[in-house]
């Protein structure tokens, strides 16, 4: 199992949103790189980056700062918000982006992601308000359900979905355990976990996520590494000795 550090990217700047609230947003650095750096030198496996600018407009306002991580680290990037269409995609791969996580764009065009997951490394990303996929920076409901959305894309030929409880997100009170489950159950595409890590032993419950033999395939943390909760190596260590 995976630990993907999290940078959060607003104006440039290393951030990380309450329940994704753009209102409620606390700034932890403001050199990206730097961070992306000390991430990868304390043992992580890969970075993930979220433009959270274009996740709202689909302006990718923080494109050159992407780049800049990608070509600064060791490791690779995975990086998602705002994706809406293969032009951003590609300069995203371009820059030198490992995988690139897809979306609002996802549901409004199935299509563009089977095309792009052909020839490249895509996630999906699910992010669920109570259950339900929401898009657009999160403020909008699909009307469609994590399990529903999962299921229609297991064919596709994406790397993994990105499943993020949005309620947990930013607050550290930990991961929604059955939701996750339900999802690695539903699909055989790899599933990575965001949202609610906030102590190791958060981390070694879902590595214990254990359908039929299958577990999760890595778990996206930002908040309780910035607050100092847990270090990048206590967190690999950890996923390490449960997996």
């Amino acid at each position: 199992m995976d630990l993907f550090p999290a940078i959060d990217l607003r104006n440039g700047k290393c951030v990380r949103l309450h329940q994704g609230d753009y209102g409620q947003e606390t700034v932890y650095g403001d050199d990206p790189v730097a961070q992306a750096l000390a991430f990868a030198d304390a043992g992580a496996g890969w970075i993930h980056v979220v433009d959270l600018d274009a996740a709202r407009t689909g302006v990718p306002e923080n494109h050159d700062v992407v780049a800049a991580i990608a070509a600064a680290v060791p490791v690779p990037v995975q990086t998602g918000g705002g994706v809406r269409n293969r032009d951003a995609a590609l300069a995203l791969f371009d820059a030198g982006v490992e995988r690139v996580v897809i979306g609002t764009a996802a549901l409004a065009d199935p299509d563009f992601v089977r095309d792009l997951a052909a020839d490249h490394r895509v996630a999906v990303g699910l992010d669920a308000k109570a259950g339900e996929v929401a898009t657009d920076g999160w403020l909008v409901g699909s009307g469609r359900s994590v399990l529903d959305v999962a299921r229609s894309f297991a064919d596709a030929g994406v790397d993994a979905f990105v499943v993020t409880d949005i309620s947990r997100d930013g607050t550290l009170e930990g991961p929604d355990l059955v939701g996750l489950r339900e999802v690695v159950e539903a699909t055989p595409v790899d599933v990575i976990a965001s949202g609610g890590v906030g102590t190791i032993a958060d981390l070694r419950a879902l590595a214990e996520i254990d359908v039929g033999g299958r577990r999760l395939a890595g778990v996206i943390t930002g908040k309780a590494m910035y607050e100092g909760r847990f270090t990048v190596a206590e967190g690999v260590a950890a996923l390490e000795i449960e997996s």
